[in-house]
């Protein structure tokens, strides 16, 4: 079949990218697939996306930048490039910001699965976050009690429209629930998250030389805050640790541009503070390989988190907020880490020191996420998606059978008879 997906995907920044990049990359790998157009947003300046490699074995990949965060044509603009790479099924790779950070373009983009539907493709969404269980304030959304009303109300509409697509997949089980019950949505499934590598090689556990890493990766300055670790650091330097460096790997989120600028000159005087930008996907196993404690400094969630599969798959030892997401994907998927209460550096630092005094335990948490890493390979995940995208392509044959079959039977009976000349007198 041909699959078209809508999403950011590298060297575009956008959130979801990487999720994207393995989801593609294992999906090429599938015989039931033939070609796969991804429909992703445009590079700044309009720069060309690199051409894809093509190889025996791999379903063709033909990439198509046609919409642009906070445009508020987007809806529009995918609909278009739909009919006009004619795919069998159209999957959406997308959370409720993945249009922009405004709430006008962001509301018209999540009504394009539904018009692609209404145009004539099976569509499936794949939905990384709901509304009902965002901070909107602490993720940058609101900023006081009667934006975040408005911004519930909005939410809920949009929710509802979402779900006129053929089929919703979700990656959290809480949100299936949710969605069922609030919205009585019947094509509502969950999707496991999956890990990225399909066969991660097993980790060394073994720290390279020179400072203990203490490192954060992904899109920081909306719900993921650095403060508390650089808080942290001074707290344990407090109490003797001199061999520490915190690591700050990725970029500013969307919703909060300049924000690691800020931060780069607030803590100026820093010294074992570094910055590494954007990283690349072939730079992500060194970011990973080299940290002694992967942290993640959030303040609330929006989803299940690629980070945590990530730094499983690398034999991680990881110091987790206790909030929900958290806690229900370790409950699910059998992760494990050291927790500590969100804004509380000292918890914090109390979490992280556990793991740097306890090198056996490092180990022993590393090993456990990464066998938790290697149970639900994405490879595997996609088994499931093939089933659903069948079933959607069926139920729009059927669909279309059933009108031309309606149409033919509402053609008036006088244009089916050839009509008879009366005899002449």
């Amino acid at each position: 079949m041909h699959v078209a997906i809508v999403t950011t995907y590298p060297p575009g920044k956008g959130t979801l990218n990487e999720y994207a990049f393995h989801f593609v990359r294992a999906l090429r790998s599938k015989e039931e697939i033939s070609r796969i157009t991804l429909l992703v947003d445009a590079l700044p300046e309009n720069a060309p996306y690199p051409a894809p490699a093509q190889g025996a074995g791999l379903a063709e990949l033909c990439i198509t930048p046609c919409w642009q965060f906070n445009d508020p044509r987007n809806a529009w603009r995918i609909v278009q490039a739909v009919r006009q790479a004619q795919p069998d099924v159209v999957l959406f790779n997308i959370q409720f910001a993945s249009f922009g950070d405004k709430k006008v373009p962001v509301t018209l983009g999540l009504l394009a699965p539904w018009l692609v539907r209404l145009a004539g493709f099976p569509s499936m969404v794949l939905l990384h976050n709901i509304m009902e269980t965002v901070d909107l304030r602490n993720a940058g959304y609101a900023d006081n009690a009667a934006i975040e009303w408005v911004m519930r109300t909005a939410g809920a509409i949009t929710t509802r429209m979402l779900l006129n697509a053929d089929l919703v997949a979700l990656t959290i089980p809480k949100y299936v629930e949710i969605l069922r019950a609030k919205y009585r949505a019947k094509n509502v499934l969950l999707a496991p998250h999956g890990s990225f590598e399909d066969n991660p090689p097993m980790p060394t556990f073994e720290l390279p030389p020179g400072p203990r890493q203490i490192m954060a990766f992904g899109k920081f300055g909306t719900y993921k805050r650095i403060e508390i670790m650089v808080e942290a650091l001074r707290i344990l330097e407090a109490r003797g640790y001199t061999d520490l460096e915190v690591v700050i790997a990725g970029s500013d989120s969307p919703n909060a541009k300049g924000y690691l600028d800020e931060m780069r000159a607030r803590y100026a005087d820093v010294p074992n503070l570094r910055f590494t930008g954007y990283v690349a996907e072939e730079d992500v196993p060194r970011i990973f390989q080299s940290a002694t404690v992967t942290v993640f400094p959030y303040t609330s969630t929006t989803g299940s988190s690629g980070v945590l599969h990530q730094a499983g798959s690398y034999g991680c030892a990881v110091a987790l907020p206790n909030i929900g997401d958290f806690a229900e994907v370790i409950t699910e998927e059998g992760y494990v880490g050291e927790f500590f209460e969100p804004n509380d550096p000292a918890t914090l630092a109390d979490a992280i020191a556990a793991l740097l005094d306890d090198d056996a335990r490092r180990k022993e948490m590393g090993l456990r996420n990464y066998r938790a890493s290697c149970g639900l390979p994405i490879a595997d995940v996609l088994d499931w998606y093939l089933l659903h995208f069948g079933a959607i392509i069926e139920k729009h044959h059927r669909r279309r059978a059933r009108r031309a079959l309606d149409a033919e039977r509402a053609q008036p009976v006088t244009d089916l008879v050839t009509p008879v000349s009366k005899p002449q007198a």
